[in-house]
């Protein structure tokens, strides 16, 4: 079964509700090709591997959570960003991009399976206010730091780095998957044990310890490959179309 670019993308768009969000960049169709789809790659990042895998396995396009055009960076299509284009358009494949609407997705968004994978069930948003909140509150048994972090290596595939507050155990955990890092105070004030997120700077570690929160950065990519990859089922289930997700290795 073919679909038109279009199509995907009205599907995806409808099923991730993309008008409630204001992004850092525009979700949907960002790259057209025109080309009809019966093949379609998943990845986290359209980056030019992921791109020459799709072309190798003759897929008509790619659908990742991060793709072009972010607020702030050069429009002109040149260098490595003309490249990944000018690959796109000759191999004729379609680029779809889907950001913060597949970060909050209570069902298939990237923080939500984290939560699951984790074993954590999630009982509110980490800013109460949000509409369709990015960073979640979620609830566990009781379970040692360094038992937590190994639970994340084995789930994740992937050690994160653990500041630790010295608590004997966490129970009421946030996370935010990606570079929510700063969000982390924001989990200070709403009584949390313990905070993830995919990314650390340099001030985060500082943060950490002045707060008495024990944190976990569990890797941007590590946390947020599941969301893509569901998304992919779920047209696979819906659309009929073949979808196959390609981990290009990134250990950042």
């Amino acid at each position: 079964m073919a679909i038109s670019p279009q199509d995907l993308a009205t599907f995806c768009d409808n099923y991730l509700q993309v008008c409630e969000f204001n992004d850092y960049r525009p979700n949907g169709l960002q790259v057209d090709a025109d080309t009809p789809i019966t093949k379609i790659i998943t990845g986290v990042t359209a980056c030019q591997a992921l791109i020459d895998a799709a072309a190798k396995q003759d897929a008509q396009a790619i659908l990742v959570h991060h793709g072009y055009f972010w607020k702030g960076e050069p429009t002109s299509l040149t260098g490595m960003k003309g490249r990944r284009v000018r690959t796109l358009m000759k191999s004729g494949i379609s680029m779809l991009a889907y950001h913060l609407p597949l970060d909050a997705h209570p069902i298939i968004g990237n923080n939500a399976l984290l939560a699951q994978n984790l074993d954590l069930t999630i009982t509110g948003a980490l800013y109460p206010h949000e509409k369709h909140p990015i960073g979640n509150i979620a609830t566990c048994l009781p379970i040692m730091p360094s038992d937590f972090a190994d639970k994340i290596t084995k789930k994740l595939g992937r050690k994160p780095l653990h500041i630790s507050s010295g608590k004997h155990s966490l129970s009421k955990i946030a996370l935010c998957s990606g570079g929510a890092q700063d969000m982390i105070e924001q989990a200070a004030k709403m009584g949390c044990d313990a905070f993830i997120s995919g990314e650390i700077s340099e001030r985060t570690t500082h943060s950490a310890r002045e707060l008495g929160l024990d944190y976990f950065a569990a890797g941007h990519h590590a946390t947020e490959k599941d969301g893509i990859r569901a998304l992919g089922e779920l047209i696979t289930q819906e659309l009929g179309v073949v979808v196959e997700f390609i981990d290009i290795d990134n250990p950042a």
